[in-house]
């Protein structure tokens, strides 16, 4: 399934969950997607939690959300020190309400709690933040992946196939919009 021209965007910061950023990000290439990896400064190297490293594309305060097809929000402790920032809240806020896919998994719920977008909203995520999710109103649910509306959830790096699965076919089934 060919995801060309599509663009995505994903956040980098200091301990991220290396695997929940390398696996969606090297399947959505391999699909044809331009994945942008955007931290705190551009060109500098973010280390995940397992000592991988991550270059940042950008600087995500350069960013506009029109540019981008979709969100995927990776997690580990990176997303507690990313969901500080106002302009990661406004991207997500903004991809997110335009109806873009916006895919969060283990930890990555954070941010989406921290903008405000989970209200309403059935998702999953690793159990340490369930009540983060019920108190922002979002109804958690214990499933490798549930896809409500454009929102897109998993646990852990167990569930990166189906995770990775659906977004796939929920892009697939959208115009290209960057």
């Amino acid at each position: 399934m060919s995801l060309k021209g599509r663009r995505i965007l994903m956040f980098v910061e200091d301990s991220y969950e290396d695997l929940e950023l390398w696996y969606p990000r090297l399947r959505l290439q391999e699909a044809g997607c331009e994945v942008i990896v955007a931290g705190p400064e551009k060109g500098k190297t973010y280390t995940g939690k397992h000592g991988y490293p991550c270059a940042a594309d950008d600087s995500f305060e350069n960013l506009r959300a029109a540019g981008f097809d979709a969100l995927v929000i990776s997690g580990g402790f990176a997303p507690d020190k990313l969901r500080r920032s106002p302009k990661v809240l406004e991207l997500t806020r903004e991809i997110f309400k335009a109806g873009k896919p916006l895919a969060h998994i283990c930890h990555g719920g954070w941010i989406p709690v921290s903008a405000g977008v989970i209200r309403g909203f059935r998702c999953t995520s690793s159990r340490g933040i369930k009540d983060d999710i019920a108190n922002a109103g979002g109804q958690w649910v214990d499933q490798e992946v549930v896809v409500d509306r454009n929102m897109i959830s998993s646990r852990s790096p167990e569930d990166l196939p189906a995770f990775c699965r659906e977004l796939i076919q929920m892009m697939a089934r959208q115009p290209v919009q960057a």
